[in-house]
């Protein structure tokens, strides 16, 4: 049976809060960023929106568009406490949940929907309740796997619900530009666009596969398959709240895949030591990205087996992070290992990376003991013999 998942993603979710916090500004231009003319804008809402004014566009530029524009700056302490609300919130329908940013997520609602007569109620209780507890808008996309989930609630924005069944990509989802596939960077779009890949139809042709491969190489194959609508319905998520997490803010920002791979490696160095410090292993690696315009997205794997060895959460987390990477600018990294058991209550085989390095001695003496006689031994030793008789 396929499963069905939520993508729950809040509208505007900054401004949207502010909004909460300053009713006088609701229905009026604002936006959220730097109070310097020489600054960024982080987002703005729906009203500031219809003047074309957007994320990352300098304030200058914004206030020349619109000159009665509502700027504010970020209160991000606030931003992390109302999200905690709203994951607070869905913890009420399901514990299959995802997160995938500060505000939106991921929600298994396979068995969760089934006790509803129509299965878009469940949605339209979820939109609305979240309104009424915590005043935020939310779009929610409905489909079979995790893609197509986040294609659909893309769709229709603010406080949209749209289902995206695969039967139905053709017509709600080839005809889309490309620019809004998700998992396509902004610098890939016109180098696709330069070779005639103008839709997402186009990205799914068989006709366009082998040209696809070439220009994307690795990432290509997977991106092809999500435009097909084959994508994965496996979420993410640790079974328990216990966690342990490593994160720093960095004072220049990072642009290259390189320099955020060795930030990652000492991040992960140091949780893995707090692991093995704490007696800890866990199951669920994941890494958190914030960039330079504040928006924060976590991604998560889950391993085979309970570790703290570095070279597998490495792994682990260096491929999330290659995965995930844009040149963007990123401010802030985060590993952390959730899924957490005591290792002394962990009745499992150690991997070869978990297994203590033994030297040639140690490994003999232990084979010697058990035969009758000493008879193993090394060509090194038989060669020192040999040079003290001569």
């Amino acid at each position: 049976m396929a499963r069905v998942l939520f993508h729950i993603d809040i509208n505007a979710f900054f401004a949207s809060a502010e909004e909460i916090k300053h009713p006088e500004y609701k229905g009026l231009p604002l936006a959220v960023g730097s109070l310097s003319s020489r600054g960024v804008l982080s987002t703005a809402n729906y009203a500031a929106r219809e003047f074309g004014i957007h994320s990352a566009m300098p304030v200058f530029e914004a206030l020349k568009i619109c000159p009665e524009l509502n700027i504010v700056q970020g209160d991000y302490n606030y931003y992390r406490s109302l999200s905690a609300q709203f994951f607070q919130y869905l913890h009420r329908y399901s514990n299959m949940i995802e997160p995938a940013s500060i505000d939106e997520c991921f929600m298994d609602v396979t068995d969760t929907i089934k006790r509803y007569k129509r299965p878009l109620d469940l949605a339209v209780q979820i939109q609305n309740g979240v309104y009424e507890t915590l005043g935020l808008n939310v779009s929610i996309g409905v489909a079979p796997n995790r893609f197509l989930a986040k294609m659909a609630s893309d769709m229709k924005k603010p406080k949209g619900i749209t289902v995206l069944r695969k039967a139905e990509i053709e017509r709600k989802l080839w005809p889309l530009p490309i620019e809004e596939m998700v998992g396509i960077g902004k610098k890939t779009i016109p180098v696709l666009k330069r070779y005639g890949i103008q839709t997402i139809g186009d990205f799914a042709s068989p006709d366009n596969e082998n040209l696809i491969l070439r220009l994307l190489s690795k990432s290509g194959y997977s991106l092809i398959q999500k435009a097909r609508g084959n994508s994965s319905a496996q979420l993410n998520f640790s079974t328990t709240h216990k966690s342990i997490s490593i994160s720093r803010t960095y004072p220049s920002d990072i642009y290259t895949l390189n320099d955020a791979m060795e930030r990652l490696k000492t991040l992960t160095n140091d949780l893995c030591r707090k692991m093995i410090q704490e007696n800890q292993k866990g199951k669920l690696v994941s890494i958190s990205l914030r960039d330079t315009n504040f928006h924060n997205i976590v991604r998560s794997v889950p391993l085979q087996t309970y570790t703290n060895a570095y070279v597998i959460v490495f792994e682990a987390a260096s491929g999330l992070l290659e995965e995930n990477f844009e040149e963007v600018g990123y401010r802030h990294i985060g590993v952390s290992m959730g899924s957490l058991k005591d290792a002394n209550r962990i009745l499992e085989q150690p991997s070869i990376f978990e297994t203590p390095i033994q030297d040639t001695d140690s490994i003999l003496a232990q084979l010697n003991k058990k035969l009758d006689h000493k008879d193993l031994f090394k060509a090194s030793d038989l060669l020192k013999k040999g040079n003290e008789h001569e």
